[in-house]
């Protein structure tokens, strides 16, 4: 048995493993382009661990851990003594929506303080955006147009919040801090200080009814799917503005452009689609009031997430309790 200190320099962090004697391999199944960096943040906390990456690995009898992000479909049957698939980023959709996952495997997120410091910065930019007409403005600047507008103020502002996890509830404490109004639609009760909570489906009409932005942080679950919708969107107040942070298939996308174009919103910033990179047909990219970007609001850094995942990896290895488990049956 080896007892052992690991310093990783580049995050500041110090991690105490004690290892076992016969450790089992761990493997990367993500998209090419992340592989080499997952398995060098890896290699940079515990250089001896046997690490693969799929599809180029050995003997999958030797695997129990797995390190996932968008993998392909019936993947994870190919491992018959899988116990611990750990998702690269806060949501696990990509993962849950695999229906060949023995029950007994199981499955967490990544909980990250820098991943939930880079969305809220990216939700107050972009609410800001909208409030100051920033984007508008520039588009006059490019026809050389000085047409001063009037701007809304933060404390005449209700922002709705939908889901109110790590991210959801830091959300929410800035803005508050900001000067905003701020409230909240959870599926269960929880407290979180000056948030006013609306909880569940019954309460949902309501909470959107004192919607001026309404952002959505839900994680992707049978019953959030399509929930951007027409109907939901009837229901917000007149020029109300939409920010989709969360997954693609929460908006129908016709439904937002209709509701936009009738003028009952005042627009939308997306940064989350159904199809990502988004065609270049698609109508999103030529609309005024629709703002998008290529899903870079809160980026998993390998660096500050790396020690988080091997924590779980020796947990699994010595039987302990897994950090950020992730309920099968809620999705999240």
């Amino acid at each position: 048995m080896f007892n052992g200190i690991i310093i990783l320099a580049s995050a500041s962090l110090l991690i105490n493993f004690d290892y076992l004697k016969e450790e089992m391999a761990l493997i990367i199944i993500s998209r090419k382009s992340n592989q080499k960096i997952w398995l060098e943040a890896l290699k940079m906390v515990e250089p001896d661990l046997d690490i693969r990456i799929y599809p180029d690995d050995k003997d999958s009898k030797e695997v129990e851990f797995a390190l996932a992000w968008h993998p392909p479909l019936g993947v994870f049957k190919n491992y018959p003594n899988l116990k611990v698939i750990a998702s690269t980023g806060a949501g696990v959709d990509h993962i849950i929506k695999d229906s060949d996952i023995p029950e007994n495997v199981a499955i967490t997120r990544v909980v990250d303080d820098r991943l939930t410091r880079d969305m809220t910065s990216y939700l107050i930019a972009q609410v800001l955006n909208h409030l100051r007409n920033i984007t508008e403005y520039r588009i006059l600047q490019e026809k050389q147009l000085w047409v001063p507008k009037p701007y809304m103020n933060e404390s005449k502002i209700r922002i709705g919040i939908m889901g109110m996890g790590e991210l959801g509830q830091d959300a929410a404490t800035k803005f508050i801090q900001l000067g905003f109004k701020v409230h909240g639609w959870v599926r269960t009760d929880k407290k979180i200080a000056g948030v006013q909570l609306f909880i569940g489906k019954d309460a949902f009409p309501e909470f959107l009814n004192q919607s001026d932005i309404l952002i959505c942080l839900l994680p992707l679950t049978k019953t959030t799917g399509n929930i951007l919708n027409k109907k939901t969107f009837s229901q917000l107040p007149k020029g109300a503005y939409i920010i989709n942070v969360a997954r693609g298939e929460h908006l129908v996308d016709n439904d937002l452009v209709e509701a936009i174009d009738s003028g009952h919103l005042s627009g939308a910033c997306l940064d989350v689609f159904r199809e990502e990179p988004l065609p270049k047909d698609h109508i999103f990219w030529q609309h005024s009031k629709i703002l998008i970007t290529p899903h870079i609001a809160s980026v998993t850094c390998w660096e500050t997430v790396a020690p988080q995942i091997l924590d779980n990896y020796h947990r699994m290895q010595k039987g302990k309790k897994l950090l950020h488990l992730v309920s099968k049956s809620a999705g999240y």
